[in-house]
């Protein structure tokens, strides 16, 4: 029987589920549930030392190596770093994405996020969930479905908007027996570190992971958390998912 507990993560770039959402994916694959990981771009631009398609090519080797640790697939819709639109071309690819894969769960990225390639794959995720089932836009190859997903919106980087301000996630998952995981998930991305450490100043690539990890967790007495919104619009399902697989785990605010 074919097994319909399926997620997806929807991210712009190569290791933003990484950061972001795979403690949460790997508690649900340990529940039996089919991971599917995508990016808009892959991550042409973060380097100081590679060409465009060199670059390219490692790092969507470095995702794929990642979600197979969850015995997941990985997706690279071939968009280009900081050229992710929201035009027809880009919405269409991310539609039939979303009608391949027919997840009952997707994460995006946070709305409000410190760059505009994020924003924009947050844009595209919900309307690509809202469009699922609509039979009027046509994706060759890719059939409308219902229902819409339940879409959840990671944390940005520091837990921050674009002004500064602190994000609060309604949902908090505790994340700390799977942390070992994340981190080696987030460790397949060898090449960005250099690239971290020369445009963001940022050397320590597994602490900073972990030090938003540590923050959520704070929040629910555990050692590290993740934290989401759910996008709870009109025709969005309206039952938090996330509660009712993952139980104790998952603390709502």
């Amino acid at each position: 029987m074919a097994n319909d507990n399926i997620v997806l993560s929807i991210g712009a770039h190569p290791d933003d589920a990484e950061f972001m959402c795979t403690g949460t994916l790997a508690l649900l694959r340990e529940r039996g549930w089919q991971v599917h990981i995508a990016t808009m771009a892959p991550g042409d631009c973060g380097t100081v030392e590679y060409s465009r398609e060199e670059i390219s090519r490692i790092r969507k080797d470095e995702a794929a190596c990642a979600a197979a640790m969850l015995d997941g697939t990985y997706h690279c819709l071939e968009c280009g770093d900081i050229f992710i639109m929201y035009d027809r071309p880009t919405l269409l690819k991310t539609i039939a994405l979303v009608r391949k894969v027919r997840p009952k769960i997707v994460f995006a990225l946070s709305p409000s996020d410190y760059m505009v390639d994020h924003e924009m794959a947050s844009k595209l995720a919900q309307t690509a969930c809202f469009c699922c089932g609509v039979v009027n836009v046509e994706t060759p190859g890719a059939e409308p479905f219902e229902p819409i997903p339940h879409l959840y919106y990671a944390d940005p980087p520091e837990g921050k908007d674009i002004l500064g301000g602190e994000i609060k996630p309604s949902t908090l998952v505790d994340t700390t027996s799977v942390m070992e995981k994340k981190e080696k998930m987030l460790c397949c991305h060898e090449s960005q570190r250099n690239w971290l450490l020369k445009h963001h100043g940022i050397d320590e690539y597994v602490d900073a992971m972990k030090a938003l990890g540590r923050k959520r967790g704070a929040e629910v007495g555990s050692a590290y958390a993740e934290g989401f919104r759910q996008h709870l619009g009109h025709a969005y399902p309206q039952s938090n998912i996330l509660k009712e697989e993952l139980g104790d785990l998952v603390h709502v605010k």
